[in-house]
This record gives C-alpha cells, structure tokens and sequence, in this order.
C-alpha cells in the first residue's frame, strides 16, 4: 500500500510542475535515474508514475528516446451536474432492454461495455482455482450438504473480520450468506415493504435495483444526486415530509453509474435523518473495496446507532462474478431475511463459500486489491481520455474515485437508446442511460464498463461510438 501511494503522490508532483510550465508541451522530462534520485524513491516506483500520466494523457513514451510531455493532451471533459429527476413515485418501466445488454457479455466476438462485469484478466482466476480445489479436498461431507441460513461459519467470520476495515463492528452470527448482492437486495426489499409501497433510490440509480422494485410490485422515488457526493440530503428530506416513503436504498461508496463518494459527515447526516424517520436504510456497498487511493471508505452501517441499516455486498466485482457469494447485515430483520432467504433458493451454493473463506483465510484478497485498484484507476483514465479525443464537443463524463464505470453525458440531441441499437449491430455493447431511471430519463447519455484490457480492438469501438454520436449530435 506504501508503494502505491509513493507512485501516486509522485504522479500528482509531475503533473504540477507540467501544469506550471516547469515541463512545457514538447519537453523531455528526466531520465528515470534523475527523477528517482530528485524524489527519492526507486526506480520502479518512478516508473509506475509515469505509466499514471501517460494513461492521465499528461506524457507520451518516444521509442529509445524517452517520455515527453504531449504536444497537445486531450481535455478531460467536465462533469455532469446534480441530476434532476422528477421527485414523485413511479413504477418502473423500460427495462426490457436489460438482459439483451448483460447476454452481450457472454458473447465472445462483443466488445464487452454494457453490463458491469470485469473481464478474467482483472480477477485472480488462478488464484481461485486454487482456492476451489483446496475447498474441495478439505471440505469432505460439508460439501454434499447445504449451508442452510445463515451460511458458512468460517465464510462468516472472515467477513466479519473484514466488515471492521468499513467501519463495521460485526458479530459472524449477525450476517446472512447470499447468491450474490443482487439476491440480498431483493431479500432485504422483501423484508421492509410490499407490493405498492414507495422506495427512495439515486438518480441515476443501478439498473439491477430498478429490476428488483418493477420484480416485487414496488414504486421508485428518484431524488437529485451529485456524481461526486451522492444524493442531495435536502430533496430527500423533503420528499420523506410528501411521500409515504417505506425504504431508502443507496450506494454511498462509488455508486452505480455515477461513481461518486459521499463525504463522512453526509453518511452521518443520512444515517440520522432515516433513522429520525424510522426508515430502513439498504445499503449497497459492492464497491467499497474498489477505491483508487487511501483507506477503504466507511460504509454507512458504521454510522448506524438504531440498527436500521441493512448493509448489502458481495465478491462479484471483486474475486468473481461465477461464484456468486454475496452477504448481508440484516439488522434486526435477521430471523426474517433468514427465513426469506430459505424459501427463496434454501442456500448459497457450498463449495463457493468454503472457497471464498479459504481465500480470505491466507490473504489473497487483500494483495488481489492492492493490485486490482490501480488497475482500475488506470482503465477509467485510458476511457476518460480516449471519451475526451473521440466524443462530440459538449460530452461531460463523471469522475469516479473508485469502481470501474464511467457515466457519459452525451449533447442533448444524441439519443442513447439508438447509439445503444447501432452499436449492438457493431457488436459493441453499452448501457443506455434510460435503464438507469425508473421513468426513461437519461436519454442522451450511457455508461461504460472500464474493467476490459486497452488494446486497440477497445480504442477502435471508443471510436465508432463517438463517431456515431458525432453524427447524431
């Protein structure tokens, strides 16, 4: 972790001195050697940092010449503003679009940008092999059996041992073992409403919760969020004094699609204002371990001193989609999600929960992370930049601070549902923005998943998507 943040804080020193004319576009910067001994650092680390501007778009590598400051770097593009949706309860619609975009990723001739999936070449799949056949030999009759609610004891604690780094303070016996966090969230919407009631989500909100309220008969309450710092506090505590609102449902950790991170003391703030309401807060937390820089944030459970949270995760965006091993905090809704949990699928599958906690057991997934972050910071850099070169003037992108998706604001004219139609036809699957609101809004923009090798096979399709665009601007 040291390391990182050396090549980091070396990269932000560089860019500096560019930004302030020391290194003017053109220019060779020092050798490698010259640079280490001027940052005291090694080598390697100097290296890494130079790597990070290149992907930034900041400097380009010469052949045996050495790495120079670009002539003309292409302009990142300004973020969105707050989004603006409509506060009034709807029932979701327009998801039929859905399963077309995540089948495209089982198809190996697609360039591979809608639905949410790391490709294998960011995922330990050696690793986890490993881990099956370990779990495999050592689980003897454990694995001709279920795991019947609440799951693996040893998946649990080690868990539980990993819920302190979000701030959490959890006992093993307090957590539900699930198929994914997408089966949490469903077993925790269940839990708190029924058919007809009204849940608050983001606007843009994860595409897979706007299935799960259409799937159980519930109605979305959208509410302004920043794509850097979440959901507006105050258009929420406005609509809780309109609407009978039944659950909140957020990603305060580099939501989905906006990437953005909510401030210490807003997760307090929401946390307090919920629990003054008396409304079960779910929260989904799959990317908090996907920070490019510093701690692991703290997740909203942390803050929680009414026990309202119910707290929602998994290993898919981290180890592996396949395995499908997720996890839930559920509170004093426990004996329900229990028992919810039993009727739905009776149990998680075994042998991924005995490999997963053997996995956490030896350490894998933290030197996994430390890797995998800045392999993510450095695909949303290489997408930003080439979005920046090949999109039509006036797209704004966010600027995630960890995850792997970018939200694209296209000009208004482009019309995302089309773009998304051509580009099936190319074999180039993305994610249109109306599937992210629960009335259709968000037609002229779309997200991108970052988590695919750069090849020029990737940059070609970031180029005809802007080319179409361009000719629908």
């Amino acid at each position: 972790m040291a390391t990182d943040k050396r090549y980091e804080r070396v990269a932000k020193q560089l860019a500096c001195q560019i930004e302030q004319g020391l290194y003017r576009p053109g220019d060779r910067l020092p050798g490698v050697r010259r640079l280490a001994h001027q940052f005291g650092v090694s080598i390697s680390t100097i290296v890494q940092a130079q790597r990070l501007l290149e992907d930034d778009g900041r400097i380009e590598a010469r052949p045996r010449s050495g790495w120079y400051v670009r002539a003309q770097a292409w302009p990142r593009p300004e973020p969105p503003a707050i989004s603006r949706p409509t506060v009034k309860p709807v029932p979701v619609t327009g998801q039929e679009l859905v399963l077309r975009l995540v089948q495209a990723a089982n198809e190996p001739d697609f360039v591979q940008l809608g639905a949410a999936v790391p490709a294998p070449d960011f995922l330990p799949t050696r690793a986890i092999q490993r881990a099956l056949a370990a779990a495999a030999r050592a689980g003897g009759a454990n694995l001709a059996t279920y795991q019947f609610p609440p799951g693996s004891p040893e998946l649990r604690r080690q868990i539980a041992r990993r819920m302190a780094d979000a701030g959490c303070q959890v006992a093993p016996d307090e957590i539900v073992i699930t198929s994914g966090c997408q089966e949490a969230l469903i077993l925790s919407l269940r839990a708190v409403a029924g058919p007809g009631d009204v849940v608050v989500i983001e606007s843009p909100s994860f595409y897979g919760l706007l299935q799960a309220i259409d799937s159980l008969g519930l109605k979305a309450l959208e509410i302004p969020t920043d794509p850097a710092t979440g959901i507006s506090l105050e258009a929420l505590e406005l609509a809780l004094e309109k609407w009978p609102v039944r659950a909140c449902v957020l990603t305060a950790n580099f939501s989905n699609p906006l990437g953005g991170i909510m401030p210490v003391e807003k997760k307090r703030a929401l946390v307090a204002l919920l629990a003054l309401h008396d409304i079960p807060l779910i929260e989904d937390d799959i990317y908090g371990d996907l920070g490019f820089e510093g701690e692991r944030p703290q997740a909203l459970r942390a803050f929680d001193e009414s026990d309202g949270v119910i707290y929602c995760a998994s290993f898919s965006k981290t180890l592996s989609p396949g395995l499908r091993v997720g996890w839930m905090v559920p509170g004093r809704w426990r004996e329900q999600v229990e028992y919810l949990k039993y009727v739905t699928s009776l149990a998680a599958p075994t042998l991924s929960q005995l490999a997963v906690a053997d996995f956490l057991h030896h350490g894998g997934y933290d030197r996994h992370l430390r890797q995998v972050r800045g392999a993510y910071a450095r695909q949303v850099a290489l997408m930003t930049r080439a979005v920046g070169k090949y999109f039509p003037a006036g797209t704004r992108v966010t600027q995630p601070r960890g995850g792997f998706v970018l939200w694209v604001e296209l000009p208004e004219r482009v019309d995302a549902l089309d773009l998304c139609r051509q580009a099936l036809e190319r074999r180039i699957s993305i994610a249109p923005g109306p599937v992210f609101s629960a009335s259709g809004k968000y037609r002229n923009c779309i997200r991108l998943n970052c988590a695919q090798p750069w090849n020029d096979t990737l940059d070609q399709a970031v180029m005809t998507l802007g080319r179409m665009a361009e000719a629908d601007a």
